[in-house]
């Protein structure tokens, strides 16, 4: 099968005959409108949403998706002060982080499972957005989660779920804000938030700025960041309108050193204990210097009263020069190795993505269709960057650290490029039968190539989902969904025969049976049985890299969201997985029955406000974290032991001068617990240590 290509300047030149279209049913007797987006401002408590921008259900109540789907709010990124992706996710049930600290980004697992950083992180639903920097928070309305398999409308992507970044724009309301942070460690940030509308209210336009200091309280590290971005909207006409969005952000620190897993001895390996969560092992002049830039253009155009054309462009960039260092080779008893360093300048990240999709009713009555067309190309480039021959080693001590000497040896090695391209038609129909019934079917064509040094890889494949949904009240749902789809599984690494081989993708299937209410209160709480099949890669008895066997996660999830009262708001979550390698190649064989590295069986999160009616303005939370014990490797030879870290804040609305004030405190990991955070990958990683964070914001 061969999809055709659809190629930047045509999606341009599709956007520019929306504009003239939209100029031409100005002029008719009947103009078709597009229905209003609600803007909810910052001034909400909801700690819900009803709406997600997500896949293919994109503006629609979260209450309608057949899939376990969780949305962080503004109100609840605001109560927590979050300034990282893992700060706002830790309040969504499976997710853990992977091999890295987070001083420089956070890589995160979801159910087990690592999200992909270049392909399931999205901007708006759509553009496929880098994450190999900490992707900023203050410009957006809400972060949301569609968890397991979404390869329909997004392509080949793990089964571990899409993290969609849903950007601020003008409201009716004028809206002016001016805040700023500082820790106790020392770092200091302010942010401006600017929000119009005008043209007659047929234009908006938001903006966000903000930039600071980093200290984060470890060792040998500081740093600063930057943001500037703009969100812009336009009703051309009734019947068509304009979204655009761009974002720059960077972000210079130093990078935190990871510790390697110690050799096996027996088949098993005895961990280090935890280092106290202030060291770091690597210099401050190991640096992390990133920049990225995401933009996105979007036009709807309506067609009629039933039909809608929806086009869509937008490219993510992202690049970074890197000092990256790892503790190998360490003794346990007297903690000496060495410091392992690795250089590397301009590695470059590129996503180019474009849509083209027609949505439509049919029928009434009794029974009535949603159907959705569209295709989706995407391609994406990368370079390794200009390396040096090889990693520099020199001696350091897990227990006590000695100042790491600045190194700076001749980036001689040029770097590699890879190019994927995804392209897809897909079909997706929602059916409604009656009030209470729902079957949603849908199937995807894809057309995938990966190219690289080494070769070159295409494939073509159909997948398809079915769910159905049953209402027995008008605010909840019940539901049962089939899904397939197709991931990247890499490409041979170097260690192996067939080193720089691309291997083919992989399909993974899910299951998933669920309810959603919203039957109390405002609060909307959802259950769901899930069962994902994962292919895994392996080594043959020819130390061949290829893909052979499966990996299955089988869990129970909970959660729930919103407010209990006007003066009481939740959001909580709970996953109890079962996790399992079922099948091995050959010289695998011991991996067989074992738990999937850094993959816990149980994590738990708690987070509540109490707004005290006796004292207008004045609000204190608390929030519990738990996350179980996770294997190391594959071979489960050691784990790292589960934890709980406890966050405790408070905030004061008033008004001074005539403008609205609040002041804030939040402490994170409060009682300064020392725990390994990460695992996986052959690294440890360990967690932040208590961090007070004061902050005030006015609002004109």
């Amino acid at each position: 099968m061969s999809l055709p290509r659809f190629p930047y300047t045509a999606i341009t030149a599709a956007v520019s005959v929306l504009a003239w279209s939209a100029g031409a049913w100005a002029q008719a007797s009947s103009t078709p409108t597009l229905s209003e987006v609600r803007v909810t401002g910052e001034g909400s408590s909801n700690f819900s949403s009803r709406n997600v921008q997500v896949g293919a259900f994109r503006d629609q109540d979260p209450l309608e998706v057949p899939l376990t789907n969780n949305v962080i709010t503004r109100s609840v990124l605001d109560a927590q002060q979050a300034k990282t992706l893992l700060d706002a996710l830790r309040n969504t049930a499976g997710v853990t982080r992977s091999q890295l600290s987070g001083s420089t980004y956070d890589n995160i697992s979801i159910r087990g499972i690592l999200v992909e950083n270049r392909g399931n992180y999205r901007l708006n639903g759509s553009l496929p957005i880098i994450n190999l920097i900490d992707i900023p928070l203050e410009n957006k309305e809400r972060v949301e989660v569609l968890k397991g398999a979404s390869s329909l409308y997004y392509g080949l992507v793990p089964p571990s779920g899409v993290v969609n970044f849903v950007t601020k724009r003008a409201g009716d309301k004028p809206a002016t804000s001016v805040a700023s942070s500082v820790s106790n460690h020392g770092s200091l940030d302010a942010h401006v938030d600017i929000g119009r509308r005008f043209a007659g209210g047929d234009m908006g336009l938001r903006v966000n700025a903000a930039a600071g200091k980093l200290e984060y309280g470890i060792d040998n590290f500081d740093g600063n960041r930057g943001l500037v971005a703009a969100a812009y909207d336009w009703r051309v006409t009734p019947a068509f309108r304009l979204k655009a969005d761009v974002e720059h952000y960077r972000k210079d620190v130093s990078e935190q050193a990871g510790i390697a897993l110690p050799a096996a001895a027996g088949g098993n390996i005895t961990l280090p204990p935890v280092p106290d969560n202030k060291r770091n092992l690597a210099g401050n002049w190991q640096r992390y210097d990133a920049q990225a830039t995401n933009a996105l253009l979007r036009g709807d155009l309506a067609l009629g009263d039933a039909w809608s054309l929806t086009v869509e462009t937008g490219h993510a960039e992202a690049k970074r020069d890197r000092r990256f260092s790892q503790l190998r080779n360490y003794d346990l008893a007297t903690g000496e190795g060495f410091l392992d360093i690795s250089f590397v300048n301009d590695q470059r990240f590129t996503n180019s993505n474009h849509r083209v999709e027609l949505l439509g009713q049919l029928g009434s009555g009794a029974v009535r269709q949603e159907l959705t067309l569209g295709y989706t190309a995407n391609r994406r480039n990368s370079f390794s960057g200009a390396s040096a021959p090889r990693n520099e080693r020199v001696p350091q001590n897990l227990y006590n650290p000695r100042p790491v000497p600045q190194l700076d040896p001749a980036l001689s090695l040029p770097g590699t490029h890879t190019t994927i391209r995804d392209r897809g038609l897909y079909a997706f129909d929602r059916i409604s039968f009656g009030e209470r019934w729902q079957v949603q079917a849908g199937l995807r064509a894809f057309d995938y190539s990966n190219q690289n040094a080494g070769g070159r890889y295409s494939a073509d494949a159909v997948s398809p989902n079915v769910s159905v949904v049953f209402k027995p009240a008008p605010d909840t749902s019940v539901y049962a969904s089939y899904l397939e789809g197709l991931e990247d599984t890499g490409t041979a690494p170097a260690t192996r025969a067939n080193s720089g081989e691309i291997l083919p993708p992989a399909v993974n299937k899910q299951m998933e049976l669920g309810i959603k209410t919203r039957a109390w209160r405002q609060v909307f709480a959802q259950a769901a049985l899930f069962q994902i099949d994962r292919p895994q890669t392996t080594v043959d008895d020819a130390n061949r890299f290829v893909v052979g066997g499966k990996s299955r996660y089988r869990g129970l999830e909970l959660s729930a969201s919103g407010d209990v009262t006007p003066q009481f708001g939740i959001v909580a979550s709970m996953q109890l997985l079962d996790a399992r390698i079922v099948s091995v190649g050959a010289s695998n064989a011991g991996e067989l029955g074992k738990t999937p590295e850094n993959t816990p069986r149980r994590t738990v999160s708690l987070f509540g406000e109490y707004r005290l009616p006796q004292w207008a303005g004045l609000s204190v939370n608390a929030g519990l974290y738990y996350v179980g014990k996770r294997a190391v490797n594959n071979l489960n030879q050691a784990w790292v032991g589960s934890y709980t870290t406890l966050s405790l804040g408070g905030r004061y609305r008033t008004k001074v001068a005539g403008q609205h004030l609040t002041l804030q405190a939040n402490l994170d990991n409060a009682t300064d617990r020392d725990y390994w955070v990460a695992a996986g990958n052959g690294l440890l990683g360990t967690g932040a240590p208590r961090t007070l964070r004061l902050a005030a914001k006015v609002d004109f």
